[in-house]
């Protein structure tokens, strides 16, 4: 019974890694082959998002594949983020760290602002524009359904909310990187905090990097957004108890929340790497010794393949019907966040970095 239960998500991870496959041969094809480059000017993760879209909404994905693709987007994907730790080494997840938490502040406090100003201006539901709110803010989708029980969002809220933050992650995770390497003119420490600060989901945040580090072969950017955007998803266990006071207050004293629970232990992974990283340089000192260098590698290349497939399943999983559905005010709400949170991103930078 319990293989069984293991072997029900294989379909949807295989589908994932053959888009993955896919997404690498056209990258080759069309960057290489076609247009005569050494090194592909497109970007694999950004293809493999693409075509995971189109296939998605060109044709109805089976249930045999949804518990594996499900399983590609939460478990894959921060197995992904996990060994991206590899690269860094303690000393500099301390230095992007200590930049990276007064900015996230700032520009959590800004968006809250906005948003709490643009609520009564559009009369959306409370409940909803607290959702697009956290889920702009801190980590996405994660925030939304760990806020949801909370403020007692039914689901379609939550739907809602979630096919928002979808939407201008995925507009900013495919425009970003190409935006902030003209706009901060090709500096890494800035570029990966703006798309750590103002991307929404981790898996975009990473994809971003991604994107960035494939097309300006930059690891350091990719590094730096990842961490200050792990640092951002802690902020969750602060922003939840604040929500439900905000939300509750004068209501319920109940506390329907666990810090344990919203927690993103995945967040200890990757540091855990991080340290694993600095004890291997410690004792394969030997430069005869290249099979410490080889893990390195294998590890890193294993990461982009993760994300990469997680990017996949996402794209399968974007419906554009539902999304068009839905209305626009709340939308008007989402965009204007992505914009602020953006924009802050930049004004504090250029005043205080």
């Amino acid at each position: 019974m319990t293989q069984k239960k293991y072997l029900v998500v294989v379909p949807g991870i295989t589908l994932a890694f053959v888009l993955y496959t896919l997404s690498q041969g056209f990258n080759n094809i069309i960057g290489i082959e076609f247009f005569g480059y050494e090194k592909s000017p497109i970007s694999t993760a950004m293809i493999a998002i693409l075509i995971g879209i189109f296939f998605g909404n060109a044709f109805k994905v089976r249930e045999t594949f949804q518990k594996g693709l499900d399983f590609t987007k939460e478990y894959i994907l921060k197995f992904g983020i996990i060994c991206l730790g590899i690269q860094l080494k303690p000393f500099e997840f301390l230095e992007f760290g200590k930049i990276a938490i007064p900015l996230i502040i700032v520009c959590i406090i800004s968006v809250l602002i906005v948003i709490k100003l643009l609520i009564k201006k559009l009369k959306i539901p409370t409940r909803m524009a607290y959702l697009i709110s956290i889920g702009s803010t801190v980590c996405g989708t994660t925030a939304i359904m760990a806020t949801a029980p909370v403020i007692k969002a039914n689901k379609s809220e939550v739907s809602y909310a979630i096919a928002n933050i979808t939407l201008f992650g995925i507009l900013s995770m495919l425009i970003y990187p190409y935006f902030a390497n003209i706009y901060f003119d090709e500096q890494p420490l800035l570029i990966g905090l703006f798309l750590g600060t103002s991307i929404h989901e981790t898996s975009q945040v990473a994809a971003a990097g991604l994107i960035y580090d494939q097309q300006f072969n930059s690891p350091e950017t990719l590094n730096i957004a990842t961490v200050t955007k792990l640092i951002r998803n802690t902020f969750l266990v602060i922003m939840i108890p604040l929500f439900a006071f905000l939300y509750n207050r004068g209501q319920s004293k109940e506390k329907n929340y666990s810090i344990i629970k919203i927690f993103p232990y995945f967040v200890l992974g990757f540091v855990g790497m991080i340290i694993l990283r600095n004890i291997g340089d410690h004792f394969f000192t030997d430069i005869s010794n290249s099979n410490w260098e080889n893990t390195i590698e294998i590890i890193k290349s294993s990461s982009k393949v993760f994300l990469t497939m997680a990017m996949a399943a996402i794209g399968l999983s974007t419906n554009l019907k539902d999304i068009k559905a839905m209305g626009f005010k709340p939308f008007i709400v989402g965009f204007i966040a992505m914009i602020t949170v953006g924009f802050i991103s930049i004004i504090t930078m250029q005043l205080f970095i």
